[in-house]
C-alpha cells in the first residue's frame, strides 16, 4: 500500500481485500515509531487498535470511515486510554467514558491509533507549550507544526494516521493545518458536541478534523455532526447547498502590512483558480477585523480561568502549581478581566465589539457564499522564534480569531510551498451553517489543480 491514503482509498482497498485492517494498523504503527522524533504522540494505543483491526476484518461493511486509522488531539475523552490535555495536571487520567465525536468515528469504522500531542489545555498557536515537549513540523524539524492541535496535523502530514481530530478556539485546526500542509476543517459553532472534550473557551470552541483532501474532512464531519442530548449548543440544522453561481468575497483587512509576501501571493494564486472555474471574485470589507485579536484575547482567557477552576488536584489530577506558564499567564488575565471593577471595562466592552464583527460577516454574506483569506501572516517560524514573547504569538492567531468570534465555519487548504520548502496554504470563510458550501468550493480547487497529496 502506497501512503498517504484517502478514506476513500482506504475502504476499497479493504473491500476489495487488496490489504487488511490489521496491515494498515501494521504501517502507521511502523511510521509512528520511525518518526518518533516528531513527538507527535503523548499515548499510543496499539492494542486498542488491533483489536479494533480484527473487528473491521472479520465484518467489511460499507461504512463511512471503514478502517480509518485515526489520532485523536488528547483533549478529547477516550474511555480506557489516558487522556491528559498535554498538561501535568492530567499526566495520569484515564476517562471512564469517550467523547461523542470519538463513539462516533469509531461506529462509523475508525480505528483509533493514539492520542496527539498539543499546546497544554490548547493554549497556544505554535505547539510549543505542550508540558511534555513540542511537536516538530514533518517538512522541516527546525520550525514549528502550529498550534494547538500541533501533534494532530504533524500526524496526518507525515503518514502516522489516515485522518485526526482537533479543536479550534481561534485558529487551533485552521493553523496547524496550514504549517504542515493538510485540510484542516472548523465547522459552524454548534454543529459538533463538545461533550467529553475537555473545555478551553466555551463559546469559541470548535471540534473538528484533519485529513489530505476536502472530501475526508467532509466525510468526518457528516459522521460527527448533529445533537447528542448532552451539548445544549448543538442544533440539527439543514445544511443549504447554494444553487447556480457562488461568489467568493476578498476582505481588503486582511491583506495589510505585516502579511508575508509568499503567503499573499498563495492566496491571490487561488482566488485566480476559482475565478478561471468560473467564480465571481467581489472586494468586501470587514471592519471591526483590526479589534478581533484583542477582543479574542479578553474573552478566552476569561472563560479559560472559568473552566480551569474545577482542576484542584482534589478529586482527580495533580495540584494546580503543576500548570504550565502559559496556562498560569492566561488563568491570571482572565480573572483579572472579570473581577470586580474591571467586567464592565473589559469583558462586557469585548463583547459588545464581538457583535460589531458579527455584524460585519452578516452584511458580507448578504452579498457573497464565502470569504477567502490567508490563515497566518507567515509561514511556520522557527521553533523558540516568539516562545519568549506572548504578545508575537498571540499576533498569529490574527487571521483566524474572526471566524470563532462570528461562530462561523472556515476551511484551510494547503496550495504549495514556500521558497524554503514550508507549506502555504489559504481559508475559506462560510456563513454559519453553509458548510456544504464550502466542501463545494475546496473539492473544486484541489480538483482544479490535480491536487495529490505526499509526504514529506
Amino acid at each position: 500500500m502506497n501512503l498517504p491514503l484517502t478514506i476513500k482509498d482506504t475502504k476499497e482497498g479493504l473491500l476489495t481485500k487488496k490489504f487488511s485492517a490489521v496491515e494498515l494498523v501494521d504501517e502507521y504503527l511502523a511510521r509512528i515509531e520511525k518518526n518518533k522524533d516528531l513527538n507527535a504522540f503523548l499515548t499510543i494505543s496499539g492494542d486498542f487498535a488491533y483489536e479494533k483491526a480484527k473487528v473491521v476484518d472479520s465484518d467489511l461493511q460499507d461504512l463511512p470511515l471503514l478502517g480509518a486509522v485515526t489520532a485523536h488531539k488528547d483533549l478529547f475523552l477516550t474511555k480506557g486510554v489516558r487522556t491528559t490535555a498535554a498538561s501535568k495536571v492530567l499526566e495520569s487520567y484515564v476517562p471512564e467514558y469517550s467523547a461523542t465525536a470519538v463513539e462516533r468515528m469509531k461506529k462509523a469504522g475508525a480505528i483509533m491509533i493514539g492520542k496527539t500531542n498539543c499546546d497544554a489545555w490548547a493554549h497556544g498557536g505554535s505547539g510549543e507549550n505542550s508540558d511534555f515537549g513540542p511537536t516538530l513540523n514533518p517538512w522541516n524539524k527546525k520550525y514549528v507544526p502550529g498550534g494547538s492541535s500541533s501533534g494532530s496535523a504533524a500526524s496526518v502530514a507525515a503518514g502516522l494516521s489516515l485522518i485526526a481530530t482537533g479543536t479550534d478556539t481561534g485558529g487551533s485546526i485552521r493553523e496547524p493545518a496550514n504549517f504542515c500542509g493538510v485540510v484542516g476543517f472548523k465547522p459552524t459553532y454548534g454543529a459538533v458536541s463538545r461533550y467529553g472534550v475537555i473545555a478551553m473557551a466555551s463559546s469559541l470552541d470548535c471540534v473538528g478534523s484533519f485529513g489530505h483532501t476536502v472530501e475526508d474532512v467532509e466525510t468526518i464531519f457528516n459522521v460527527v455532526k448533529g445533537s447528542d442530548g448532552f451539548d445544549s449548543t448543538v442544533t440539527d440544522e439543514k445544511y443549504e447547498k447554494k444553487n447556480g453561481k457562488l461568489r467568493i468575497g476578498i476582505p481588503k483587512e486582511y491583506f495589510v502590512e505585516g502579511l508575508d509576501k509568499e503567503v499573499e501571493k498563495a492566496v491571490l494564486s487561488a482566488s485566480k483558480v476559482f475565478e478561471k472555474e468560473g467564480i465571481e471574485l467581489v472586494d468586501v470589507s470587514l471592519p471591526n477585523t483590526k479589534y478581533a485579536i484583542n477582543v479574542y484575547y479578553i474573552i478566552q482567557p476569561a472563560e479559560v480561568s472559568s473552566n480551569l477552576g474545577r482542576y484542584d488536584g482534589i478529586r482527580y489530577g495533580n495540584a494546580r502549581e503543576t500548570f504550565g506558564a502559559e496556562a498560569k499567564r492566561r488563568i491570571m488575565l482572565g480573572t483579572y478581566v472579570l473581577s470586580a471593577g474591571y467586567y464592565d471595562a473589559y469583558y462586557l466592552k469585548a463583547q459588545k465589539v464581538r457583535s460589531k464583527i458579527i455584524a460585519d460577516f452578516d452584511k458580507v454574506f448578504e452579498k457573497v457564499d464565502a470569504i477567502l483569506a490567508p490563515v497566518s501572516p507567515t509561514p511556520a517560524f522557527k521553533l523558540g522564534e516568539k516562545l519568549n514573547d506572548p504578545l508575537k504569538m498571540y499576533l498569529s492567531d490574527v487571521c483566524t480569531v474572526s471566524a470563532n468570534l462570528a461562530g462561523i465555519p472556515a476551511l484551510a487548504i494547503p496550495s504549495g510551498f514556500s521558497q524554503n520548502k514550508l507549506p502555504l496554504g489559504f481559508q475559506l470563510m462560510g456563513s454559519r451553517f453553509s458548510e456544504e458550501t464550502l466542501f463545494t468550493l475546496g473539492k473544486l480547487y484541489q480538483k482544479s489543480i490535480n491536487y495529490i497529496p505526499k509526504l514529506p
